[in-house]
């Protein structure tokens, strides 16, 4: 599990800093800077778990059960999460209307927010100091 922590936090890594530059030098003449702004949101939140995952592969204050359930977690709440300000930032380029399915973003949110809450029952339950 640690190794599939790694191996996708690195991923999300690299793909995060890819969309960050994609924001700052691709997108700048296609959308307005607001959209370009709701973009760099979901990029940050991106980098800020890949972060996450990379620590929690790394140690060993979370049992196997508590870092499979963060895992997923994490990679669902950044689906719908970043995924959807993605889609939504550059609503105006795609001929899909991701306006419709705007009420993702915040549920990626709530995920990830919960994924935080299961990392602390972890570390609380961890009977190791």
């Amino acid at each position: 599990m640690n190794k599939k922590l790694l191996i996708t936090g690195t991923i999300l890594g690299i793909l995060g800093i890819i969309l960050g530059a994609f924001a700052a030098h691709g997108l700048e003449k296609l959308i307005e800077a607001d959209a370009i702004e709701s973009f760099e949101t979901g990029v940050r939140y991106q980098l800020y778990h890949a972060f996450l995952l990379l620590i929690i592969g790394s140690t060993s204050f979370l049992d196997l059960k508590f870092k499979k359930w963060l895992f997923y977690l994490v990679i669902i709440g950044l689906i719908c999460f970043s995924g959807s300000i993605y889609g939504l930032a550059t609503n105006e380029l795609t001929e899909f209307n991701f306006k419709r399915i705007a009420m993702i973003t915040p549920i990626g949110g709530l995920v990830l927010i919960i994924g935080w809450v299961v990392m602390l029952i972890g570390i609380i339950r961890n009977k190791v100091d």
